[in-house]
């Protein structure tokens, strides 16, 4: 092999050369390699003097007959060699091997292909020329990776081989193993180009960055049998949830895009299927027809020479002494063309003819090949008349390639698009607490987690924070829920709760904003959680300065990555509470100065998603809303202070009053107490999760604190040590209350409890809602405030006892 072929050094020849020896770079290798000529890892190839090279027994196919005048040859870049302008090729190489490249303005990515179908593929083409591509799919199934893998469908390969475009979804093949009581999972082949050392290195970060979680060990057992990757697994880990993590965080699952860009008389063209294999029958067919030309001329010229010999051996005696009498070879060679009416070759051959030819034995021979040499001259010409003969001479010629370089498969392609199963599917459902913090740090916990503890108590850590940092949101959703995470800014954004990285009591969790696309400057100002959208509910937003916006749900189905407008505030203005309602709820609002206004929610008309909303309650100096309710006379409305106290009032002592109110007395707020944090809707045994500022965390059943009248400063729910403060709280169902409820659901599907109507009062009464007249009491609430003010003094009466013990 010559060396002086390129004009960029022997280097870039010896990289082509070692790729083309590549067993995992070539579905058939060119090369012949021995040494060590790199690996799948990215590794280098030895220098060229350590390593020997051979031209592989399939590439004699494609330079067969290059001899024959096939091809044409040009000058080199320097001139001093003449080169193969294109190879005869008797395989298709283009798609067998495949092709990258990319020049001004253009792309070509051809992908390896199986022999057999390919091949396959041209004899059905030459038997069918109006076949389709679709119609030729049923040789040709698809790519064929050296590498091997799976394809996961075939709408990307039906694309390509219709259009000349199309992607491929190619991932690794894997296979489980138990080994000491665990699940292991085999790697055993990956997609084309992949560097396997990179890959190795990426499921490491994934399984580092919590990505992929169920994931203890990983190495590296490959050696020259073949590739094994293996991943040791957490004992229950999910295997198949562990595999779809894989598949979408690592390059085990990989896209390979495929552009079928050919040079088509010096002409780049993109061409389908069926227009590469007519274009390669097509180039066979000139490579047969030059071939036959040759070998017929060849045969022509030799069978002239033989006419010349069988005539001399005919008259052997008279040309010998014809011969003989000549004075030179050159009278002699003329002497011989008069008499026998000879050419100069023919007179030539006469004269360079062995004297052993004079034998009968090879004068038979002689006889014999000029018949057989008139056979080959009827046979070259009856070829090259019929251009159906030139067809079957590439269908044998293609069979016999089948025949001697046929493998099976190594690329296993998946009938279904995509095979996986739902990673949603295989994630259980089950209630966590998320937890978002100041700074924006959001993770999930399992509800197990915390401990029930009684009234009182001093809590766990529930998060490990800065100083300067503190939780601000806590709530309890299922895996499988939305949440519509709102900003302050009014723009809603999706986030599956399972996409949350579950995180340890004690880890802050991960920047909220690495899983949503949230603009510079906006802050998380409401979460909550939807299973499904609908246009039988609602979404009923409340801002701190008291405006109530409704609006389907199903206005918010359509995410965006960017999010979408959920409601227009005005300047200063935040959402401070978010929920679903069915559209018939009676809705209360509460705020952090201890009023609260009840009202029907038919009140507030359903609007559009981006308007700005209504008037809910009418607020006072610097009141703000803290909480909005959904509730019914059964209902009891949980007020929690900031200095850790709190109580339980029937909801039916809340008037229903008109929307835009100023409300009613809900707590009686002192410098004990402090200002109200939070509201929450009891109906039965719920268990309530707090937080505190400094992320103290405490759970405890709602039975635990006292219903007590609207009139009241609330009891001790949660010791605080100053200067820390109670910020946030989430309600959780109990178990038993669980199970209650979908008993429920199941005898009275459809059965929705009837809620009662108090008189709705004039918007004149409205004035019972100020402190002056709330301390003189109204006679709707007279016997409610004096059952209060006796229980508040009780409390205050144990105060004092306490206080003479010790």
């Amino acid at each position: 092999m010559s060396w002086k072929i390129s004009s960029h050094g022997d280097t870039a020849v010896y990289d082509s050369l070692v790729r083309m020896a590549q067993l995992f770079s070539l579905r058939y290798p060119l090369v012949q390699g021995q040494g060590n000529f790199g690996s799948q890892d990215g590794d280098s190839p030895a220098a060229m003097r350590y390593t020997e090279a051979r031209l592989a027994k399939i590439s004699q196919e494609m330079l067969q007959d290059i001899d024959k005048e096939t091809v044409k040859f040009t000058d080199n870049f320097d001139g001093s060699l003449q080169e193969p302008s294109v190879l005869p090729s008797k395989i298709p190489n283009l798609l067998l091997n495949g092709s990258t490249g990319i020049a001004v303005g253009m792309a070509t990515n051809i992908p390896p292909h199986n022999l057999k179908e390919v091949c396959s593929g041209v004899i059905r083409l030459i038997d069918d020329p109006t076949i389709t591509p679709l119609e030729l799919m049923e040789n040709i199934k698809g790519p064929d990776f050296p590498t091997g893998g799976l394809i996961v469908g075939k709408a990307g390969i039906i694309s390509a081989y219709t259009t000349g475009r199309g992607k491929v979804l190619v991932r690794s093949k894997m296979k489980e193993e138990e080994h000491k009581g665990r699940q292991r999972i085999i790697v055993t082949e990956i997609p084309y180009t992949i560097n396997k050392s990179d890959l190795v290195i990426q499921i490491a970060g994934c399984v580092k960055d919590k990505k992929i979680e169920g994931i203890s060990d990983l190495r590296d057992e490959s050696d020259r049998k073949g590739m094994r990757i293996v991943i040791e697994l957490k004992k229950d880990a999910n295997v198949e949830l562990i595999k779809n993590q894989l598949y979408s965080h690592t390059r085990l699952q990989d896209t390979f895009g495929i552009i079928l860009l050919s040079l088509v008389d010096n002409q780049p063209k993109i061409l389908n299927i069926k227009d590469i294999l007519a274009e390669y029958v097509k180039h066979r067919q000139l490579m047969v027809r030059k071939r036959t030309e040759y070998d017929l001329k060849k045969a022509e010229e030799r069978a002239h020479i033989i006419d010349g010999l069988i005539i001399a051996l005919d008259d052997i005696d008279n040309a010998i002494t014809l011969i003989k009498q000549s004075k030179s070879a050159a009278e002699a060679k003329e002497n011989l063309m008069n008499k026998y009416s000879l050419d100069e070759i023919q007179s030539q051959a006469i004269l360079d003819m062995k004297l052993q030819k004079l034998a009968q034995l090879e004068a038979d021979k002689i006889r014999k090949e000029h018949h057989e040499l008139k056979i080959k001259i009827e046979g070259f010409n009856e070829i090259l008349a019929d251009e159906q003969k030139i067809l079957n001479i590439i269908k044998q010629e293609q069979q016999d390639m089948i025949d001697t370089y046929g493998d099976d498969r190594r690329s296993e392609i998946l009938d279904v698009e995509d095979e996986s199963i739902d990673m949603e599917d295989l994630i259980p459902q089950h209630e966590t607490v998320v937890t978002i913090s100041n700074a924006g740090y959001i993770k999930r916990i399992p509800l197990d987690t915390y401990k029930i503890q009684k009234r009182g108590g001093k809590g766990v850590i529930g998060a490990e924070s800065k100083e300067e940092d503190f939780i601000e949101s806590l709530f309890v959703a299922n895996t499988h829920s939305y949440l519509l995470i709102f900003t302050d800014k009014g723009k809603v954004h999706w986030l599956k709760v399972y996409k949350i990285p579950e995180a340890s009591r004690y880890s802050k969790g991960k920047a909220i904003i690495n899983l949503i696309e949230i603009e510079k400057g906006d802050k998380i100002s409401a979460v909550i959680p939807i299973r499904e959208f609908d246009d039988s509910h609602f979404l009923v937003i409340a801002t701190k300065k008291g405006i109530i916006k409704k609006t389907e749900l199903s206005a918010y189905s359509n995410p965006r990555r960017g999010g979408i407008r959920a409601i227009t505030l005005d300047d200063g203005d935040d959402i401070v509470s978010i929920t679903q309602t069915d559209g018939k709820q009676q809705i209360l609002l509460a705020t952090k100065n201890g009023l609260a206004s009840k009202f029907n929610e038919k009140d507030a008309r359903s609007i559009g998603r981006t308007g700005k909303g209504v008037i809910g309650i009418r607020l006072k100096g610097n009141d703000e809303v803290v909480g909005m309710l959904l509730v019914d006379d059964d209902t009891n409305v949980m007020t929690l202070t900031t200095k850790g106290y709190g109580k339980q009032t029937k909801a039916s002592e809340y008037r229903l009053i008109n929307r835009g109110g100023k409300g009613v007395r809900n707590i009686n707020l002192t410098e004990k107490n402090g200002k109200v944090v939070s509201v929450k809707a009891i109906s039965g045994k719920e268990e309530l999760m707090l937080i505190t500022k400094r992320g103290m965390v405490i759970r405890t059943r709602a039975d635990q604190i006292n219903v007590i009248g609207r009139n009241t400063q609330g009891v001790r729910v949660i010791r605080l040590n100053a200067p820390d403060e109670l910020m946030s709280a989430a309600k959780i169902l109990s178990e038993e209350e669980e199970v209650q409820k979908e008993e429920q659901k199941i005898k009275e599907p459809a059965k929705k409890p009837e809620v009662k109507h108090t008189p709705i009062v004039k918007e004149d009464d409205d004035e019972d809602s100020t402190e002056e007249k709330i301390q003189k009491n109204s006679d709707d609430s007279k016997d409610n405030d004096e059952k209060s003010e006796k229980e508040s003094n009780f409390d205050r009466i144990q105060r004092i006892n306490k206080m003479i013990r010790k």
